[in-house]
């Protein structure tokens, strides 16, 4: 080893110090001789209460293996566990706190190089944005998606769930059956079975170069997903041997590569937040606008729910991502990944096994399948919009805007029979952005009321300033930023007010005076949300808006080198 180790500044003390560091440790039965080898940290979400980590146990067992044939010293340790399904109100207010407490956690602790183990969505950010504020040699394994379900011989997938939603509202299903239908819905371990968040992240750490080749579509249980674990866990001996840094993987060539690629794979529009967030970490100077300018106009190459027709498990059998990154390569940079090769030189070997999965560049399944950014009047520092999980007739409509005031005001009314809305209805959710809601939950893919169904309306335009799930779909612009809650215009809007979307001209309009404007915002006043402690009132006081990643303003920006004092 030729670089000095991080964790010889704790193991190879002599004197009182080097007793206590290396003594604790050894009541584990640890040998002597293990003190002198590179200390891997396996940075562990596993959690019962994040169902899609619950196979993480057994994930680090493989990447232990790996660890210790190439000669190092595994250790695993847990971080704040984020189950998008159990927590309330929302995982995103928790993602800036799990990256405080795995950048600390790292940092704090004689670690040489770190292996992230995450999958359900926020926990492979936040663990990518606090690994990055350290800047250690760092390589993820993402956890994996669940098998398909099958109900009544049919797939069941997490997409469903919104058409299940509808079924409901619609009383065409009892709740025995939809006893049945969970049974049968997630019948193996691993995250969300389509091109939902948890894949979009997965399929986010691989493009950017921080997973070895193929680790994204690789399924839960699938036995070569504890291979590619393994191999994590003797790649990260070579990436402390060569000092390899997530700045080194993490550049803006980097970013550029894992756009595109979101893009071809008709990713999630939470790709959006959270590659501005992992890109503050790192000081890459990466904007809204790069997401369009660079992914809008790429096709789509995969058929995948919820914007097409198969599973996570189809696309790997399909031959996964590297057969997408091998059809874009003649519009990727060829910046190093974790393994020292570029994406391109990773793929370049890839099958296509499965045409109805995964295109052609030259016969793609949709053109210009990218997420696309707006701006005007309603969304000044701009909204997001997922052109491949919309209707195509609804791109460029003009309509009036049924307002929801938050989305308890939402869950109220929307079956009312006194709600004035119908086809042409532009509705409008406020307060579920950032500091809002607070946390930016996954409410933007508002239901639709029983009264539009009944009459076969399945979409209509939907705003606001929350996110949406990626499993779900829909004409729905996301993330207006500024939010309502700190006076954006978006507070400002009233029933019956026309609001004007054009996709392809990249404009959200409310078609309102600037005289009415003003005239509302005096009489406005922002929400009090009743909170005067803790962890919330820390991230309400510092959380950014949107368009910047929603981080805390003082986690924003490039890593330093930060002078531990000794303990004892």
């Amino acid at each position: 080893m030729g670089k000095q180790l991080r964790s010889q500044a704790w193991f190879g003390q002599t004197g009182r110090n080097g007793f206590i560091y290396r003594a604790w440790m050894k009541n584990q039965g640890i040998p002597d001789d293990e003190f002198g080898k590179p200390i891997i940290g396996i940075c562990n979400t596993w959690s019962e209460l994040t169902p899609c980590n619950a196979h993480f146990r057994e994930l680090a067992e493989s990447v232990k293996k790996g660890v210790i044939q190439a000669g190092g010293f595994p250790v695993e340790f847990p971080v704040m566990s984020l189950g998008e399904t159990l927590m309330k109100p929302t995982t995103m207010l928790y993602r800036n706190l799990a990256s405080m407490d795995v950048e600390e956690s790292i940092r704090a602790n004689p670690i040489d190089g770190v292996v992230l183990l995450c999958g359900c969505d926020k926990t492979t950010p936040s663990l990518i944005m606090g690994a990055a504020s350290v800047d250690l040699p760092t390589i993820v394994v993402s956890g994996g998606a669940m098998l398909t379900g099958r109900y009544k011989g049919k797939p069941l997938a997490t997409s469903d769930v919104w058409r299940i939603a509808d079924k409901v509202t619609m009383g065409e299903l009892e709740d025995s059956e939809i006893r049945e239908m969970e049974s049968c819905f997630g019948r193996s371990k691993g995250h969300c079975m389509v091109m939902g968040t948890a894949s979009t992240m997965a399929v986010m750490t691989e493009a950017l170069g921080m997973s070895l080749p193929g680790c994204a579509a690789i399924p839960a249980v699938d036995s070569r997903k504890k291979v590619i674990a393994q191999m994590s866990g003797r790649e990260i001996m070579k990436m402390v041997e060569d000092d390899r840094k997530v700045s080194d993987v993490l550049t803006r060539e980097a970013f550029e590569n894992a756009i595109v690629v979101n893009s071809a794979t008709g990713g999630s529009s939470n790709f959006v937040v959270h590659m501005l967030a992992i890109a503050g970490r790192v000081g890459i100077d990466l904007t809204l606008d790069d997401f369009d300018t660079i992914g809008s106009q790429v096709p789509l190459l995969t058929n995948l729910q919820p914007a097409g027709e198969f599973y996570m498990e189809d696309f790997y059998y399909a031959g996964g991502l590297p057969v997408v990154v091998k059809e874009l390569s003649h519009l990727l940079k060829e910046t190093p990944a974790v393994n020292g090769k570029s994406i391109v030189e990773n793929s370049s070997d890839a099958e296509n096994y499965d045409k109805n999965v995964l295109a052609e560049f030259k016969e793609p399944f949709q053109e210009n399948a990218g997420i696309v950014v707006v701006y005007g009047n309603l969304c000044e520092r701009g909204a997001v919009i997922k052109p491949a999980a919309a209707s195509d007739e609804l791109l460029v409509h003009t309509g009036k805007a049924v307002v929801f005031e938050d989305i308890e005001d939402y869950h109220a009314r929307i079956n009312s029979k006194d709600l004035q809305i119908d086809g042409t209805s532009v509705m409008v959710l406020k307060n579920a952005g950032p500091k809002g809601y607070p946390g930016m939950a996954e409410v933007g893919n508002m239901a639709l009321p029983k009264q539009l169904l009944e009459k076969g309306i399945t979409d209509v335009v939907r705003v606001s300033d929350g996110r949406m799930s990626g499993t779900a779909f829909g004409t729905t612009v996301l993330h207006v930023s500024p939010e309502s809650a700190v006076g954006g215009t978006l507070a400002l809007v009233e029933n019956g007010d026309e609001i004007i979307l054009d996709v392809p001209n990249r404009t959200l309009t409310l078609n309102v005076t600037e005289d009415e404007l003003v005239s509302r915002k005096e009489n406005w006043s922002p929400p009090d949300l009743g909170i005067k402690r803790g962890y919330i009132q820390l991230y309400l006081d510092h959380v950014e808006q949107a368009d910047r990643g929603a981080d805390m303003d003082f986690l924003v920006g490039k890593s330093v080198d930060v002078k531990l004092r000794e303990s004892h």
